[in-house]
């Protein structure tokens, strides 16, 4: 990120890499000082942030959950209280040092919690965040304690972005599957806000290493380094002698034990090898302090001399290894030396080492031994792709590599630069940015306005002035939220008493309207002062008197209809039927996301050509497919109870596709409010139940 940082007019915010402790009294200015001169602004924190936040909950939990190694894996309680104390401290030096409508690019899986953070105290900032390690799969992600509060986290920002499209796939599948939230295609609806996910696959600094490539070629032999003087007398020393390079930090999932035993396999198999091909290895320490990487350490020691020390003549050791950092000038000087790279993590977000290789093959010779689960792999197809864990194919790679026509190596060499010069890692930072620009003339899902304190203040006075007024309300999700069951969503004390109060207006008609059937809302609200009109339209209690029916229905169309539903429902578990007095209702709140989609998209389908020619049609709401009479619904019920009624004030209230058809039908003069952000014909929307009930205390007031 230093080429891209360096170049913008932006300022980075992170850890300097020093604690409190080590800063040390008064010498806080000064290194804020220097800081500033590279237009970085720090992160005070302490050894014990250090110690629980990034090697604890960040390389303890995150980094092996994310990476597949489950195992690894240690959830403390201490940690997450670490690391969401961190990530507030992050937040707070953002939140001081932004204007207002900056945009703040968040990275990796170490702020996870920041976008929201951030979100909550300053809405108008454009947030982005990028992860650059692999999202894991739902079913491996879901074994986090606190899953939830990391994807909300993560849902702070406006995009969110990913190296493949396999990691967006599997945040998709989390978001939905944890979160119930609406995702279509790759875009996830939270609130009144639209989230865009997408993959933008980093670059690397090409000119960089390319340029530095070019230089060393043409260094004279009193410049050239040790490292690379002794490489050049392996050469000489063999006519057809040949470097494979390795390049890694000490770490499990770049799969380095598996790389040395599948080399040891190689010469092994094919001993005519044996004195004239090296493995060079640079593993460059990380987190030493963490046990897992100690055990690596020791397990690549152990393994790199036991191979040696069987292997080795007096003038050929097999595997050249480096435990340490290097210039540089001193990886450039491996990365031109080396005939073939044999890059094999077991899992790894990019693998930017791979792209350095390629840009340094200033003669297009050299061939890249690449494992397919690097996210690179899924742009260097002309690499040679391996499975880690397969020591057969790993071991015939390298002979195949070793022995390619040099054409062949120019032609795949030419492809796999092409690609790398032209997606470089300015191209992407700037794909990323201009993605996350358009987030904010992204026009809003619904088509009506945001309910403010202007339009609240309003309503509250004209309700106030009004001689006649007629309140419209939904229930599900709209008086109160939806429960898994829906038995389970009984009216609660705090509501009678709000629509009591509204109810003892005697110039206020208070008139619950719902797809519950009348025997639920008679034993609810029978004894209540309202207005019922229950099964989507169908039945009507006005208040003080007897139930009339507004519509005459048939119902025998249900024993064709419940049974092919049922057998939907048994192959879908988490999903039920529910029979109402005039209605079947497929319910799919409980079930996985996925297969609930494709489960009601065939249900849909099916449905739809046995139904074309009965008068009855099937409705979507939230989580739940309903099969009704095509003549009813809350449009002609709302139409005929305001019929002949003078009301000077009329709102409205609902949530799903069946109010749709009531606020269409009511006078332009009506107040129509959805709750929840999808399409609308309403004329505001608001965020959930909760705000309803604010609305509706304004008038019981």
């Amino acid at each position: 990120m230093k080429s891209v940082h360096s170049q913008g007019n932006g300022i980075w915010i992170g850890w300097s890499g020093l604690t409190e402790e080590e800063i040390g009294d008064g010498q806080h200015a000064h290194v804020d000082r220097a800081l500033r001169d590279e237009k970085c602004i720090r992160v005070p924190l302490t050894a014990e942030d250090i110690k629980n936040y990034y090697f604890g909950f960040s390389n303890r939990a995150l980094w092996p959950l994310f990476h597949y190694f489950q195992a690894y894996t240690q959830f403390e309680l201490i940690h997450w209280e670490s690391y969401k104390e961190v990530n507030q401290k992050f937040a707070d030096v953002v939140i001081s040092n932004a204007d207002e409508g900056d945009t703040i690019w968040i990275h990796d899986y170490q702020l996870l919690l920041l976008p929201q953070m951030i979100r909550e105290q300053r809405p108008d900032l454009v947030i982005g965040f990028f992860l650059h390690i692999p999202y894991p799969s739902f079913e491996l992600f879901r074994t986090c304690p606190w899953r939830d509060e990391l994807l909300n986290g993560m849902l702070g920002a406006d995009l969110i972005g990913f190296h493949t499209y396999d990691y967006v796939r599997h945040f998709l599948s989390s978001a939905a599957r944890i979160t119930g939230l609406e995702v279509r295609f790759n875009e996830i609806v939270y609130g009144e806000r639209v989230i865009k996910v997408d993959f933008f696959p980093m670059g690397i600094d090409y000119t960089r290493y390319h340029s530095a490539a070019l230089e060393h070629s043409l260094r004279p032999e009193e410049s050239k380094s040790e490292l690379m003087r002794n490489i050049e007398l392996h050469n000489l020393s063999y006519g057809d002698a040949s470097l494979v390079l390795s390049i890694d930090r000490m770490d499990y999932t770049k799969g380095i034990p598996n790389r040395i035993k599948s080399f040891e396999y190689f010469l092994n198999k094919y001993p005519e090898y044996k004195g004239k091909v090296r493995l060079v290895m640079l593993a460059v320490p990380s987190r030493e302090d963490v046990p897992q990487y100690q055990m690596l350490k020791r397990e690549t020691d152990e393994l790199v001399g036991r191979i040696n020390g069987r292997l080795a003549t007096v003038n050929w050791t097999p595997i050249w290894y480096f435990y340490r950092s290097m210039p540089f000038d001193d990886l450039i000087d491996l990365y031109v030396a080396a005939d073939v790279a044999l890059i094999t993590p077991i899992r790894d977000g990019m693998n930017l080492v791979a792209k350095e290789y390629v840009a340094t093959r200033t003669t297009k010779e050299g061939v890249l031994i690449l494992s397919e689960m690097a996210g690179a792999a899924k742009e260097l197809h002309e690499a040679i792709l391996v499975n880690p864990n397969n020591f057969e194919q790993v071991a015939d790679s390298i002979k195949y590599a070793l022995e390619m026509p040099a054409d062949e190596q120019k032609a795949r060499m030419g492809a796999l630069q092409k690609r790398v010069s032209r997606y470089n890692v300015e191209r992407w930072a700037g794909e990323f940015m201009k993605a996350l620009a358009t987030t904010k003339v992204i026009e809003p899902v619904a088509v009506s306005k945001k309910f403010n304190g202007v339009h609240r203040e309003k309503i509250r006075q004209h309700y106030k002035t009004a001689i006649r007024k007629l309140l419209l309300l939904d229930y599900d999700g709209t008086l109160v939220g939806f429960q898994n069951i829906p038995a389970d969503a009984r009216p609660d004390a705090n509501l009678y008493e709000l629509l009591d109060a509204l109810a003892a207006d005697k110039s206020t008609e208070v008139a619950i309207i719902s797809g519950r059937d009348r025997a639920t809302l008679e034993q609810w609200f029978g004894h209540k002062n309202y207005t019922l009109i229950t099964d989507h339209g169908v039945w009507l209690r006005k208040r003080g008197k007897d139930w009339t029916s507004l519509e005459r229905l048939k119902t025998d169309w249900k024993e064709n209809i419940r049974p092919i539903m049922e057998n939907f429902s048994d192959s879908t578990p988490g999903t039920f039927i529910e029979e109402k007095n005039y209605s079947l209702a497929f319910h799919y709140r409980r079930a996985d996301s996925d297969l609930a989609n494709l489960r009601t998209m065939e249900l849909k389908h099916v449905l739809t050509g046995l139904l074309a020619n009965n008068s009855l049609s099937v409705l979507e709401g939230n989580k739940v497919l309903e099969v009704k009479s095509s003549s009813v619904n809350k449009g002609r019920a709302a139409s005929r109870l305001t019929s002949g009624k003078e009301y000077d004030f009329i709102l409205a209230v609902g949530d799903d596709w069946t109010d749709e058809f009531m606020f269409e039908e009511l006078p332009d003069t009506a107040y129509t409010i959805k709750v929840g952000s999808q399409k609308t014909a309403a004329r505001y929307f608001i965020k959930d139940p909760r705000e309803v009930r604010t609305i509706l205390a304004d008038f019981a007031e």
